[in-house]
C-alpha cells in the first residue's frame, strides 16, 4: 500500500509543479509575453479578459506620458484591460490597454471574440511604453486606446484623450488626410505603402471583416468610412 502511495505521489507532484509553473508564466501580467494554450488553461481563460480600475502601478507607468499633467479625465473614469490576442503566426500574446470605463466591457467582449477567432493583432502594450509618442507606437503596429492628446495637425482633443477611441494594427491601417498645397498627412509615415487598400498584406482591416463587424455591433464607428480623411486603424464611440 505504501509503495502504491509513493508511486502515485511521484506521478502527481510533478504535474502539480508543472501546472504551477504554467500559471506563473502569466503572473504577473507582462504585455507582449508569448504564452501557450497550456499556460492559458492553467491560468484560467476568464482571468485573461478583464477590466480593472487603474492601479497605482499602472498609473505610475502612465503619469506624465499618456496621462499628462493637464489631463482633464479623472483617473476613476479609466479602466485597465487585460486581454489575450494572437499574431498572424498564431502565437498567443498577453495584451493590455487603458480605456474609458464607458467602453471597457465592449472592448473585453470584442477582444475575446477576436481571440477565439484567431483574428491577428500583432502588438498591444500601453502607449506609455513609447513615452506616449503616437508615431512611435504606430510605427511598431501597436494597438492602443487612451492617450491625452490632440487630433493630428490640430489643437482639438482627440477621442483618444477620453479613452473612447481604439487604434488596431496601426502600421498596416494608417491615417490619411489630404492637405491643400502640401503633401497629404500620413501617420505613421512608414505606413504609406499600406494606403493602397487593394494590396494584400497582413493585419489589414477591411469593411465587413470580423474586427469591423464586432466594433460596429458594439456601437463604434470606423475611421475607414470617413469622407474627408481615412483612419483605417481607428474605431470610436461617442457616449453622451
Amino acid at each position: 500500500m505504501k509503495v502504491r502511495i509513493i508511486l502515485l505521489l511521484m506521478l502527481v507532484i510533478p504535474l502539480i509543479g508543472k501546472a504551477h509553473h504554467e500559471e506563473e508564466a502569466m503572473s504577473p501580467w507582462v504585455a507582449g509575453t508569448v504564452v501557450t494554450e497550456r499556460d492559458v488553461a492553467a491560468y484560467g481563460i476568464d482571468k485573461c479578459f478583464v477590466a480593472e480600475e487603474i492601479s497605482d502601478a499602472v498609473f505610475a507607468r502612465m503619469w506624465n506620458k499618456s496621462y499628462k499633467t493637464n489631463c482633464t479625465v479623472p483617473r476613476s473614469e479609466l479602466r485597465y484591460l487585460r486581454v489575450l490576442h494572437r499574431d498572424n503566426k498564431g502565437r498567443i500574446l498577453l495584451g493590455e490597454m487603458v480605456c474609458n470605463q464607458a467602453i471597457a466591457n465592449d472592448l473585453v467582449e470584442i477582444f475575446r471574440e477576436l481571440y477565439k477567432a484567431a483574428y491577428p493583432i500583432e502588438r498591444m502594450v500601453l502607449i506609455d511604453e513609447y513615452d506616449a509618442d503616437d508615431e512611435r507606437s504606430m510605427e511598431q503596429n501597436n494597438s492602443s486606446c487612451f492617450n491625452f492628446r490632440t487630433v493630428a495637425g490640430t489643437s482639438r482633443l482627440s477621442n483618444h484623450a477620453r479613452g473612447m477611441a481604439v487604434d488596431i494594427n496601426t502600421l498596416y491601417n494608417p491615417y490619411y488626410r489630404p492637405r491643400a498645397n502640401r503633401p497629404a498627412l500620413v501617420q505613421p509615415t512608414n505606413g504609406r505603402p499600406y494606403l493602397n487598400r487593394k494590396r494584400k498584406f497582413p493585419y489589414k482591416i477591411v469593411k465587413g471583416d470580423l474586427c469591423y463587424r464586432l466594433f460596429i455591433q458594439h456601437g463604434f464607428t470606423w475611421g475607414g468610412s470617413w469622407r474627408n480623411s481615412k483612419d483605417y486603424q481607428h474605431f470610436e464611440k461617442n457616449n453622451k
